[in-house]
Order: C-alpha cells, then structure tokens, then sequence
C-alpha cells in the first residue's frame, strides 16, 4: 500500500525553494526559515510568486514528486512532471475504452452514483444536526430528490442523460447548502454554485478546496498511470484533465465540502479571512488560506474503513486507491468499477 506523505505547501510570496543534499530548504530574503527531508514530502505546492531552483524541481521531476504552481487565488497555473511513467498497455486500454460506449457509460454511471450517495451522507448527517425544523425538512426534501436521481441513474442510457443527472442533483445540493451553515449566516450566504471567480465566501472557499483535491486525484491516477487527460464523464478538452475531474466526484462532498462547513460552523474561517476584488470576485486572503491548508493536511490524515477493502486507510490515500481500482477495470481484472461510497 502506498504510503501517504506530507504535501509541502508555500504561501509566502518571494520564498525561495532549493535543494541541499537531501533536504528542500525555503528561504525568505536569504534567510533561512524552514527546511524538511525530501523523502518526506510527496508533492510541493506553491502559491503565488515562488522561486523554485532548476536542480529541486529536476530531482522532484526525477523521484515522480509533484510540483504545482497556483495563483495567490488557489488558481492553477502549472504542474511539473517527469517522464510519464506506468504501464503503457494501460494507458492504450484507457483510451479504447473512450470508442466504447458501453464502457464509457458504465464508467460514468458508477461515478455519478457514488457522487450522489456521497452528497446524500452528507445532507442526511446535516439534517440530523440542524438547529431548526425549517433547516432539517429542507434538507431531509433534498436527499429524498438526490435518492430518487440514484434510482433514476440506473436506467440511463448514454452519457448527455447521465451528465443531466448529475447535474440537477448538483443543483439541489447546492440549493440546499445553506440550510447546512450554522454559523455567521449573515456573512455566508450562499444562492447556488458560482465560479471562475466565486462571488461569494462559500464558494470561494470550496472552490480553493476543489483546487486542492484536483491536484491529488491527477497526482493519483498519474500514479497508477493513467492519463488525467483521458476521462468519461468529462467531454475531453485540451489542456483539461478530464479525468482527474472524473475521480474528484466522488470526493467532493465528503472530503472539501464537508470540511469548508466545518471550518465555517467551528468559526476556523470568518469573514475577515476573504478579500473581495474589483468587479465582486471573493478569494481566500493569505490569513484563511493557510488556516484552510493545514485543515484540510489534517483530514487528509485521518482514517476511515474503504467499504472495499473493509479496513482502514487514510482519507488522502482514498483516491489512490480508486485510481487503481479503475485501472484494474480498464486491464479487464474485475468486472465493474465500484465508485467511492463513504459511511
């Protein structure tokens, strides 16, 4: 089993990362203010202006140690990678199985399912914890419409129906997510899902947490080697790592949903911790961007029972773990691909 090491995360503008000897030093203004062992780490990720030196990101390229760079907004910007790795006979299964339908849509049915089930855990628990009736049956109206979509998935018969699915469950989520906030109401209001920019805190913060996870699940399927290009659900398009976005669906509830309500709920992030641009654009200020880092280090290290292998791995290694379940369906090893379903 693949272990799970710590992601190195840089937020302060004008560091400088270099490698001495085995260890990855970060200094700021020549002065030295952090270093770590390199064989702890298993990704870097910086944000904003960050000097990286030519021989830290050769031998990170070298070991297959992820390197991403991202706007001070949690934006992507770029991924460093070395040479593709995995078998190459996986990767011509991957992309046979996008000229079979049958396939393709199976592939997908089984991640908006596990999608759906997931969103549906998580508005149950919140309807159990409510503070209010009103709260509690909007909630309890919401996951009856996201159990009815489940049952309604099985009978879909190609991707555009299985695409609509997902997305009118995604709108009722979504509708309902207020009624999930308990805390400071009048600072997190939130009408729907916006982005690219999020226009207010609650989706700029989940949308900084859905930067986060993206990273891991193509850093996971490049893992197993996969190509995070080549999805099923996602329509392909260049530069779009359709199936990194594929794999997320099934995370994005449980892990960064459920963790931007409780960094909310717990009063962890305020609304002092946002900025808000010119035009109405909200980002996560440096303050409430480190707050959410180590948060979300944290949840990542903490175990849950994979209903599959029936026992306990840390949530950071759950999308490994699916990245190569998917790939033994891909080689024809097991028959289905059985989607993520969190207890």
């Amino acid at each position: 089993m693949r272990t799970l090491l710590n992601t190195l995360y840089v937020t302060t503008e004008h560091s400088y990362l270099r490698l001495d000897h085995e260890t990855v030093r970060i200094d700021v203004e020549g002065v030295n203010r952090f270093s770590i062992p390199l064989h702890h780490l298993g990704a870097v990720v910086c944000f904003g202006n960050v000097l990286i030196s030519p021989a830290l990101m050769a031998r990170c390229a070298e070991d297959g140690r992820t390197m991403v760079l991202l706007g001070r907004d949690g934006r992507f910007k770029a991924r460093l990678e070395g040479p593709v790795s995995g078998n190459v006979m996986l990767r011509r299964a991957q992309h046979e199985a996008l000229a079979n339908p049958v396939t393709t849509v199976g592939i997908a049915r089984s991640i908006v399912a596990g999608k759906i089930r997931n969103t549906r855990t998580v508005v149950l628990r919140a309807a159990r914890e409510a503070e209010n009736e009103e709260d509690e049956q909007s909630l309890r109206n919401t996951a009856k419409t996201l159990s009815n979509a489940g049952s309604r998935l099985a009978s879909a018969g190609d991707l555009d129906e299985i695409r609509g699915m997902e997305g009118e469950s995604a709108r009722c989520y979504f509708g309902s997510f207020q009624c999930m906030v308990r805390q400071n109401r009048e600072h997190f209001k939130m009408d729907g899902r916006n982005r690219r920019p999020p226009r207010d805190p609650i989706n700029a913060l989940i949308s900084f947490l859905y930067t986060l996870l993206l990273n891991d699940c193509a850093g996971a399927l490049e893992g197993v080697g996969l190509d995070p290009q080549v999805g099923y659900l996602h329509c392909l398009r260049p530069g779009r790592p359709s199936l990194a976005l594929d794999l997320i669906e099934e995370f994005r509830a449980v892990l960064a949903d459920r963790l931007a309500l409780t960094l909310i709920n717990r009063r962890q992030v305020t609304a002092g911790d946002f900025v808000i641009r010119p035009g109405g654009a909200v980002f996560l200020g440096d303050d409430g961007r480190k707050e959410v880092l180590v948060a979300y280090q944290k949840r990542k290290q903490e175990e849950i029972v994979h209903p599959l292998l029936d026992r306990k791995v840390p949530f950071g290694l759950v999308p490994h773990v699916q990245a190569r379940l998917l790939a033994r369906y891909l080689r024809n090893d097991v028959e289905t691909y059985v989607p993520f379903i969190y207890r």
